[in-house]
């Protein structure tokens, strides 16, 4: 008689998931504060706001982007987490604007736990994202740790001219975002439960690179990518970097399909609702608290959030002069 082993969840490995475990906004920006780097007039994004990468003017023309991300599992299938971890940390170079050209792996496995055939199986997951990119995955780094993480460092280049930055939004543009909301609530449900949820692994799998293309293509010169903070923190970064306010229409938001009924069910990450309490002093919300929660929820690997109309995006709300909020949800 033979039996068949039970497959790993590997979400019961991990405290939290996927970009969900980010350091809280509030406290990171309190461990950074005062930290500065070598001046160079060639550093043309660095620490200042908070952006998606650095990038380093090399010569008239081309700046060299930078930035690394990696995170717990955030689905139990291993195949499907390195992809979504490879797109994440991609879409930091498209949320500049840029290429990727090169990414190195960074993995974290509990080599006594898990079998390293799971590893095998996250790795490859990264590196297809990395071909279906253009991207070269040439090798990492990994050591042994009590919880599996995994993610890429990528390095992407841009016109130095054309860079998309958070502290270049301007009023009277557009807001548009490039996926449906809802990834953080779908993401605890299934790791409590099991359940999978198709629509979010796409949607999480999917690059940002037509977005990126598109936007540059049409002069646009701000964005950033929705993860960790959800849309109200990222947006919240975008619009103080750059003076204005942003006025979200509730209504206009999209969402994955069960993202409500989950967050009905009480399938919040605690990432929500501490992206939520960081810019509720800065916000003017007319709209109810389950409301404010999905615009806060913690997502990984989301879309673009862009200052001006791209190309599949839906329009969101808009960029005002600076008013008394920095945010205003209607």
């Amino acid at each position: 008689m033979t039996t068949t082993a039970a497959p790993v969840r590997l979400t019961q490995f991990a405290h939290g998931g996927g970009c969900a475990c980010k350091i809280p906004p509030g406290e990171l920006e309190d461990m950074v504060r005062g930290l500065t780097g070598v001046a160079s007039p060639d550093l043309l994004v660095g620490l200042d706001d908070g952006d998606d990468a650095a990038a380093v003017r090399v010569e008239g023309d081309l700046a060299i982007l930078a930035t690394a991300d990696f995170f717990t599992p955030v689905v139990d299938d291993a195949y499907d987490w390195g992809r979504i971890a490879a797109a994440n940390a991609l879409s930091d170079i498209y949320a500049m604007g840029g290429r990727p050209v090169v990414a190195v792996n960074l993995l974290g496995w509990p080599r006594d736990v898990l079998p390293p055939e799971l590893a095998a199986e996250v790795l490859r997951g990264g590196l297809d994202v990395g071909r279906l990119a253009g991207c070269p995955v040439a090798g990492g780094h990994s050591i042994d740790d009590p919880e599996p993480k995994y993610g890429m460092a990528v390095t992407g280049v841009a016109h130095p001219d054309r860079l998309l930055r958070n502290d270049a939004a301007q009023a009277g543009l557009p807001i548009s975002l490039t996926k449906p909301l809802g990834v953080g609530v779908l993401n605890n449900r299934h790791k409590a439960t099991g359940e999978v949820f198709a629509q979010a692994v796409a949607s999480m799998a999917e690059l940002n690179d037509r977005a990126s293309r598109d936007a540059v293509a049409a002069g646009i010169r701000a964005a950033t990518d929705v993860t960790g903070f959800g849309l109200l923190g990222h947006l919240f970064k975008m619009a103080r970097a750059s003076g204005v306010t942003a006025v979200v229409d509730a209504a206009a938001v999209p969402y994955l399909d069960g993202a409500r009924q989950s967050l009905r069910d009480g399938f919040v990450p605690g990432g929500s609702q501490r992206n939520l309490a960081w810019v509720r002093p800065y916000l003017d919300a007319g709209v109810g608290e389950d409301e404010l929660v999905l615009l806060a929820d913690a997502q990984t690997s989301g879309g673009l959030l862009v200052a001006g109309e791209v190309p599949g995006g839906t329009v969101v709300g808009e960029l005002v002069p600076r008013g008394d909020s920095v945010l205003v949800v209607r």
